[in-house]
């Protein structure tokens, strides 16, 4: 018997770990998702800089987030619509770790703005604070040093990118037992997770509260005041509604990934893995249509 045989046989076994009309589905799926979100965020990033009108600091925050959203249709669904096509990952080790490092580099930045748009909206309701454009470029190159510190930092040898369970796509090496792969996911997790999300819910929890206290204010029950509160809670709530269909999105692809890297990596299958995987990527397209569809500003004629 030719070992070189068994091997390729090998191979071609592992390679298909779903059904043929899967790969065609799961590869449909991922197409519209990448179209979608090349189409809705260009979209947001045109009218942005077409329009004088739309440029203003709270915009900008969210052209930061439509930007890295395009670069994942772009960048990051591609290869991973090629596998599904293909039936498996046809890729170079080296676009693995790109692969790998685009997504969550563009990923935190998504959620790391939402988190700065939820600051803004807290400083102007509860402090009424206006923020200004050094303000909002301060914030953006901040988010991207961040972003790049901790998706630069398995590239310099804390953890690594690898190949996904479902071989269609790559990302940390999660189910890895080493101390010191363990540690990387544990403060990752909490610097690029629960720290925004605590962000954003200690933001709006007390912009929420704010409002609330105006309005039991009678004196301060004016036409101009009346305006400016029901303007601000139409942005509040469309960054809320941003936030939770994020949140939404990711939660399942966090929860995954902390069994496999925590818990029995046994219990995370192939399938399992993939429907968080691609529930994640679907938040390029929502957040386009969300601002484009709650905005009067971008509605407007």
């Amino acid at each position: 018997m030719n070992p070189a045989n068994d091997t390729g046989e090998e191979r071609s076994a592992e390679k298909y770990l779903f059904a043929v009309g899967t790969y065609k589905l799961l590869a449909f799926t991922i197409g519209t998702i990448g179209l979608m979100g090349f189409c809705s965020n260009a979209l947001v990033i045109v009218l942005y800089c077409k329009f004088k009108r739309l440029r203003t600091p709270t915009n900008l925050l969210l052209v930061n987030i439509s930007l890295s959203d395009f670069l994942v249709s772009v960048l990051g669904i591609s290869f991973t619509f090629v596998s599904c096509v293909k039936g498996g990952w046809v890729w170079s080790q080296a676009t693995c770790i790109w692969d790998g490092f685009s997504n969550s580099l563009f990923g935190i930045v998504s959620i790391m703005t939402l988190a700065a748009l939820a600051y803004e909206r807290y400083i102007r309701v509860v402090h009424a604070q206006v923020v200004d454009f050094p303000w909002a470029w301060r914030a953006i190159a901040h988010i991207w040093l961040y972003s790049l510190a901790w998706t630069g930092a398995p590239l310099l040898g804390w953890n690594r990118y690898k190949l996904e369970i479902h071989q269609l796509g790559c990302s940390l090496d999660w189910a890895s037992k080493d101390p010191n792969d363990t540690s990387f996911i544990l403060f990752f997790l909490l610097a690029c997770f629960f720290v925004p999300v605590g962000i954003m819910i200690y933001c709006y929890g007390n912009i929420l509260y704010t409002v609330q206290m105006l309005h039991s204010i009678q004196d301060l029950q004016t036409v101009q005041i009346i305006k400016i509160l029901r303007y601000e809670k139409r942005v509040a709530a469309m960054f809320l509604l941003m936030i939770s269909c994020f949140l939404v999105c990711w939660t399942p692809y966090a929860a995954v990934s902390m069994v496999e890297a925590f818990g029995r990596q046994s219990v995370v299958s192939p399938t399992l893995a993939i429907i968080p995987s691609f529930f994640a990527k679907s938040s390029t397209a929502y957040n386009p249509l969300i601002y484009v569809f709650m905005s009067r500003k971008v509605c407007s004629p």
